[in-house]
């Protein structure tokens, strides 16, 4: 017998009656469910859990599926900020007011998702996700360029091309691809002996190294990054740290701290 919340958490917590009856959620269960507090009706036909997300709840009462960037959320992909508003696929050409609207014949797939935000999103954004789905779910690049080898897929597949599936972090892609835009080369997860990889290598000669603070409160966590840049200095490669924050807000300012510090090692002390 399958239990109605565990089916539930399987689609983030809400589901349509639909859904739950195919994954052999009886009338009886659904109902004892909601007499006892652990599944409330939501809308017509729709069911949750508590404390389920209010957007998705919003989302799957339309009916609809998150697409997209809304999507990439839910999927655990980097996404750089949550859009203005969601993005939902719906199999008709209606539109909802508040939502950006995707057609799609079924809820989207992790493909789906990526392929969509290449096509949809600003660079950068798009890029994000479909690295993270490379790099964290395991994405293959081979499906990402079968799905766009249309015509009018040319931007999309310059995008791809620039996936690096070794990526370790957003503020990494975030600094790569604005390196690359700015003429620099840039190598990635360069290993240094005794240190271990540095997230980045420009020109050959210059470090960087991603600092994302939640990542870095605990006191080891402090302790190793100081031994990672000792040891940078130690062999020679000066190393700049960058944040997400100025890599979002400000990267005008990263490209020229990065262009500052190149300049500088091309000049005799």
């Amino acid at each position: 017998m399958v239990n109605v919340t565990e089916v539930l958490s399987h689609y983030d917590g809400v589901a349509r009656a639909k859904h739950l009856a195919a994954a052999g959620v009886s009338d009886f269960q659904l109902k004892s469910a909601l007499a006892s507090g652990a599944v409330s009706r939501v809308a017509r036909g729709v069911y949750a859990v508590s404390g389920a997300d209010a957007g998705l709840i919003a989302i799957r009462s339309l009916p609809a599926e998150p697409a997209c960037a809304t999507a990439a959320q839910f999927q655990g992909l980097w996404v750089l900020e949550p859009p203005g508003k969601p993005h939902i696929a719906v199999p008709h050409s209606r539109r909802y007011p508040g939502f950006v609207c995707h057609r799609s014949a079924a809820p989207p797939t992790l493909l789906d998702t990526v392929v969509k935000s290449l096509r949809c999103l600003p660079d950068l954004h798009g890029l994000v996700i479909a690295e993270s789905a490379v790099a964290v779910k395991g994405l293959p690049l081979s499906a990402l360029r079968q799905r766009l080898a249309g015509r009018n897929d040319m931007r999309s597949r310059r995008m791809v091309a620039r996936i690096v599936p070794q990526s370790q972090s957003i503020i990494e892609c975030m600094a790569r691809y604005w390196l690359r835009r700015a003429g620099f080369h840039v190598e990635s997860q360069v290993n240094v002996p005794g240190m271990g990889h540095i997230d980045l290598m420009v020109d050959g000669r210059l470090g960087i190294e991603t600092d994302g603070a939640g990542f870095h409160m605990d006191r080891t966590s402090f302790e190793e990054d100081r031994r990672r840049w000792n040891v940078a200095t130690r062999r020679g490669i000066p190393t700049l740290v960058v944040s997400y924050s100025l890599l979002l807000n400000r990267p005008e300012e990263f490209i020229a701290m990065v262009r500052e510090a190149l300049n500088k090692l091309s000049v005799p002390a």
